[in-house]
């Protein structure tokens, strides 16, 4: 499961602060320069309050932050669970959380974009399981599993093409010991890549040559249906699977569809 991960893993370090007495014309300009719409408000270096764009339209206009900003704040300390930290997000309905010690001086920012970051392509032992039991029913043997480092020449992709906006969120994770396990089934001395090429890509071009997989491991020899799939395309390596770099990930086309068709409230 993913509980172990926390807010001090995801969180953005390098936070713009500004003080409770500077001038909203100065925080207008912060704005259009940084591209970011709110910011940490501190006091004696300790966090009193948030100012957004959202405050500076909605409220009365008053010459300096501290009469704009919003003081009833959530606030977490950088222990706290990813999970956790979601659940409060939700629950509040607010889009960012400061984090802080316990002196209250900003150490980082969690946002929605970080918390949805540490959830995407998960290895989670139910979709382990569950891909366990479809083999096993379809077979009709006994699998085994296993947890294991796997040199990665060894791997046999199956999935044909990557994206590269997709590889960097990886690279993130790998960087910080955050990345999942890989899927991969291994029948006779062949191991086979279910789940994870993202991961794998972002593995072998940071130059690594193992990479931790959950293993099942089937008790006779088969020849798995993906595995057909990739011999007809032609992947049979690293080397053969494209990256994308000058399209999005069709998830990310579908939102931004979406976005064009609807109204989108920030809050």
């Amino acid at each position: 499961m993913s509980d172990y991960k926390k807010v001090k893993d995801y969180m953005t370090r390098d936070v713009i602060t500004v003080d409770h007495d500077m001038s909203i014309s100065d925080i207008k300009e912060l704005i259009k320069k940084t591209g970011h719409d709110g910011f940490p408000v501190e006091k004696d270096d300790k966090i009193v309050g948030m100012i957004t764009a959202s405050d500076i339209l909605i409220r009365d206009l008053t010459p300096t932050v501290s009469g704009m900003m919003s003081d009833d704040i959530v606030i977490a300390n950088e222990d706290l669970s990813i999970n956790d930290a979601a659940r409060v997000m939700f629950r509040m309905g607010i889009s960012r959380l400061p984090v802080t010690n316990e002196n209250r001086k900003v150490l980082g920012i969690i946002t929605n974009t970080d918390i949805l970051r540490s959830h995407i392509e998960r290895s989670t032992p139910e979709k382990v399981n569950q891909f366990r039991e479809s083999i096993e029913h379809l077979y009709g043997f006994k699998t085994f599993l296993d947890n294991k480092d796997i040199p990665i020449d060894k791997l046999k992709p199956t999935q044909d093409k990557v994206y590269a906006d997709e590889l960097e969120g990886r690279t993130y994770e790998i960087e910080r010991g955050l990345a999942e396990p890989i899927l991969v089934v291994k029948s006779g001395d062949k191991y086979v890549v279910v789940d994870g090429h993202h991961r794998l890509v972002a593995s072998n071009q940071m130059g690594k040559t193992m990479i931790n997989a959950n293993i099942i491991t089937l008790s006779e020899p088969v020849t798995l249906g993906l595995e057909k799939n990739a011999q007809i395309n032609g992947i049979n390596s690293i080397d053969d699977i494209d990256i994308i770099a000058d399209a999005q990930h069709p998830l990310i086309a579908i939102i931004s569809s979406l976005r064009d068709r609807n109204t989108i409230i920030k809050k």
